[in-house]
Parts: C-alpha cells; sequence; structure tokens
C-alpha cells in the first residue's frame, strides 16, 4: 500500500477523497458495511484516522459518499459512447444500454456484493435514502427518453404514462437479470445474458432490439 501513502502526499484533495471512498468500497465489497470502521479504512488505504476525519465529518459521511460514487459509476457504465451516440438510431442506442447494463463491469459478483451491503443503510438513513432515489430517478429518466424515441421511430405515439409504466417494466427486468447474474454468475454463459436482457426488453416494449441498428 505504500504507492496509496506516496499519493496521499503527492495528489490533491480530490484525488485523496476518491482514494478513501475507493478504500471504504473496496472494504465493503470483502467483508460487508459492518466491517467499514474508520479504522479498517485507514487501515486499507494506509493513513491515519485523522486523515479521514480532514475529509469526512463521520463514518457515515464517507459511507454516504461511497454509495453516491458506486452509484454514478453503474450509471456511468450503462450508458456507455454507443448509447449517447445520437447519430445511431434509438433502438441501436437502447439495444446498447440493455447491453451494458447486462455486462461487466455492470454485472459483477463484487458490484452486488456492495448493493446488498449498502441496501441496510437505505431504508433506515435519510441521506442514503436520497442518493438511492436520485440515482434511480436519474437513471430512469434517462432511459425512458431513449425508450419514448424508440416507439417514436417505429411510428408509435406512447403517452407520458405509457412511458412511465414501460419504464418501470423496463428498469425491473434489468434489475432483476443484475441480481441473478451476480450472485450466481456460473449459471449464465458469456453471450446468454445480454441475449436474454435484450429479448425480454424488447418484448415489453414490442420490439426488435436484437436485429436494432
Amino acid at each position: 500500500m505504500q504507492d496509496l501513502r506516496k499519493s496521499f502526499h503527492r495528489d490533491g484533495p480530490d484525488v485523496r477523497r476518491r482514494a478513501l471512498i475507493e478504500a471504504t468500497l473496496a472494504l465493503i465489497s470483502e467483508r460487508g458495511i459492518e466491517a467499514a470502521s474508520v479504522r479498517a479504512i485507514a487501515a486499507r488505504a494506509d493513513v491515519t484516522q485523522g486523515l479521514i476525519r480532514h475529509y469526512f465529518s463521520s463514518k457515515e459521511e464517507l459511507i454516504a459518499a461511497a454509495y453516491a460514487h458506486h452509484m454514478a459509476g453503474l450509471t456511468e457504465h450503462s450508458f456507455t459512447n454507443d448509447v449517447l451516440d445520437e447519430t445511431g438510431s434509438a433502438g441501436a442506442r437502447l439495444r446498447a444500454l440493455v447491453i451494458a447494463s447486462l455486462t461487466a463491469p455492470v454485472v459483477d459478483p463484487g458490484a452486488l456484493a456492495l448493493w446488498a451491503g449498502f441496501m441496510s443503510r437505505v431504508q433506515r438513513d435519510p441521506e442514503m435514502r436520497r442518493i438511492h432515489a436520485e440515482a434511480y430517478t436519474e437513471f430512469q429518466k434517462r432511459c425512458a427518453l431513449l425508450i419514448e424515441a424508440a416507439l417514436r421511430d417505429v411510428g408509435r405515439d406512447p403517452t407520458p404514462d405509457q412511458i412511465k409504466r414501460l419504464t418501470f417494466a423496463v428498469n425491473a427486468l434489468l434489475d432483476g437479470l443484475w441480481l441473478e447474474a451476480g450472485a450466481l454468475p456460473e449459471v449464465f454463459e458469456n453471450e446468454d445474458l445480454p441475449e436474454l436482457g435484450l429479448e425480454a426488453v424488447g418484448a415489453v416494449l414490442r420490439l426488435d432490439l436484437i436485429k436494432a441498428e
């Protein structure tokens, strides 16, 4: 861990703060959220406990920051360049979103372990609940725009309520497959999970996402 210690002396506060967050995430993924004490995080990052308190007023603030970082990362990895490329058709971009949401690094046993650890706090900690709701709403909003555009591209004119309901359904499908693949990765072959996702989402939306270009 000596390289990390040196980076704390050399790098700016944003880099140092991120290193502490990443140390927290590693601990929670490996041993659960209760293992993420200030002492354990300091040891993992190879820094003093006082340095942690310099960047975060409490352990709870650090854990909340780690959760926000983790959720933002999942969204970022789902909305790849292929999803964001507006020169492609909406159907192709939606296809890319489904695939990205069901492949590494989004689908990963470590990511599931983090989610499970954090969820124990979401229901009873208002700040964690706010972070969760904000991340979920952002993903839903961006997904809804793609769904609406893909449906309009094939001549359909969905109402706002229809878009809302379809987006909830699509998100539920992706979440369910993500959970199963994270818990039992050996069940799925390399290509099975994205293909299952494309078929399931396509069935809900009545779109052929397998062939979308």
